[in-house]
């Protein structure tokens, strides 16, 4: 199976409070039904409870059930442009949390982000073993975009990721084999020239490798 170098450095993520703030900006509190000062109130309390300052290894997340991936996305920018999810994506809101489990919390934490550089050119297929043999659980991907929000250094060119916490289940049981995925659109095809550069949610294939695409994971979730 291949491998890679070590992951790309990234700046820390900034303190819970800065986040809460971030979110504010954006009116996520308006999209999600959750009032501007309890999303305050969570973030200060969840610093006071870290054994460090509330920076650089915590990612403030807003439950999927109440900020959807197709409400996050145009959010995203990248220098002037939004992001968007892919045209063959309309079921995006349909990819659920498979095998993991979120905290039952308008808000929670995640912890000990990583990009999955190393892991670049693996199959998801490949990857998901490998997480789990680590200790690691996959982000689902309305944390994915929560991350991009918060530090847009962790989307680059060549060092995008793949979000396979995430996954549709078929009427049938099975599950579907697209898998999402956070990258930088390149303005071909259906995505258009005026969309070059832009943050895009889309899919690849379970059992497919892509050299650009690593796979983001977290050391844990709490509320």
């Amino acid at each position: 199976m291949p491998d890679t170098s070590s992951n790309a450095a990234l700046p820390a993520l900034p303190p819970l409070t800065d986040q809460a703030e971030r979110l504010i900006a954006l009116g996520v509190p308006e999209l999600a039904g959750i009032p501007a000062d309890e999303i305050r109130a969570y973030a200060r309390s969840a610093t006071a409870g870290d054994s460090g300052d509330g920076t650089g290894d915590t990612l403030l997340v807003v439950h999927p059930d109440r900020a959807p991936a197709s409400v996050l996305t145009p959010l995203l920018r990248r220098g002037d442009k939004p992001g968007f999810v892919v045209v063959d994506m309309p079921d995006v809101d349909d990819f659920a949390p498979a095998g993991v489990e979120l905290p039952d919390s308008a808000l929670y934490l995640v912890t000990g982000l990583d990009r999955g550089d190393r892991m670049a050119n693996w199959s998801p297929e490949e990857a998901l073993p490998a997480l789990g043999a680590q200790g690691r659980t996959p982000l689902v991907l309305g944390e994915g975009i929560h991350w991009v929000l918060q530090q847009p250094a962790a989307l680059e060119r060549n060092h995008c990721f793949m979000t396979i916490g995430s996954r549709l289940r078929k009427a049938n049981g099975t599950l579907d084999a697209r898998t999402p995925a956070i990258w930088i659109s390149n303005g071909t095809g259906r995505d258009g020239r005026e969309r070059r550069d832009a943050p895009k949610v889309g899919w690849c294939w379970w059992g497919n490798r892509h050299t650009w695409l690593g796979f983001a994971s977290g050391t844990g979730r709490g509320e």
